[in-house]
């Protein structure tokens, strides 16, 4: 598979832009390191979204414009950000303390593989070479109240990243509850990946060509076109 066939449908801001479509007004929103950090560029005109980095800060907006980055201001990427009204900061200390504590509403993470038992593997290979990367992410998956994906339907090099089981070392089990993909918007549950959306131009025969796992749709509520 060709390289662009795998980067095929949604542009990674496009899907920040689904992703954010789906957060509740109010929520306090963790967003992990890579692709999720775009979800901050985007917050509903009719919504209040507080975005929960894990170095110390609730309330900040999207990645800051070139030329106008604050040193002082960045999320756990490092990436520079800007501050909604309200923001606060906090030790590091106090930002898991409400991780552990429940207080995350949601956190979208990046994955390598996730399973269609809701398993997620996102922190490393397991190769001899692979450089330890766990971070906040299985304080994440063990504390918030709903973790959803964010990542490409398939690597690089265009294998499945939606598995029927991980083969990679796991972060949480059974915690994901929703994936957003380049292709499509797919709910983890019984019986498994339960696709909902797709991109334009994606069929359900194509998807699950890029799939190691078998995907279900409900009769009564067929998959729409992604909206944005």
């Amino acid at each position: 598979m060709s390289q662009t066939q795998t980067h095929a449908g949604l542009a990674r801001l496009q899907i920040a832009q689904r992703v954010a479509q789906d957060l509740q007004d109010g929520a306090v929103v963790n967003l992990g390191i890579g692709m999720p950090e775009l979800v901050a560029n985007f917050v509903p005109k009719d919504r209040e979204i507080r975005y929960h980095s894990e170095n110390g800060v609730l309330g900040f907006g999207a990645i800051a414009a070139k030329g106008e980055e604050d040193p002082e201001l960045i999320n756990a990427g490092k990436k520079p950000i800007t501050l909604l009204p309200g923001a606060a900061f906090f030790h590091q200390a106090d930002s898991f303390a409400m991780i552990r504590g429940g207080h995350i509403d949601v956190c979208i993470l990046g994955a390598m593989q996730v399973a269609e038992n809701g398993d997620i593997a996102n922190w490393s290979t397991g190769a001899a070479d692979a450089i330890p990367a766990v971070g906040g992410a299985m304080d994440l998956v063990a504390g918030a109240r709903e973790i959803w994906v964010m990542t490409d339907h398939t690597t690089r090099e265009g294998a499945p990243k939606l598995v029927t089981r991980c083969s990679y070392p796991l972060t949480g089990k059974a915690v994901v509850r929703r994936i957003y993909s380049n292709l499509a918007v797919i709910e983890v549950g019984d019986p498994g990946f339960i696709v909902k959306e797709l991109a334009a131009g994606v069929s359900l025969e194509r998807l699950q060509e890029l799939t190691d796992a078998p995907l279900h749709v409900h009769v009564s509520e067929p998959p729409r076109e992604i909206l944005l």
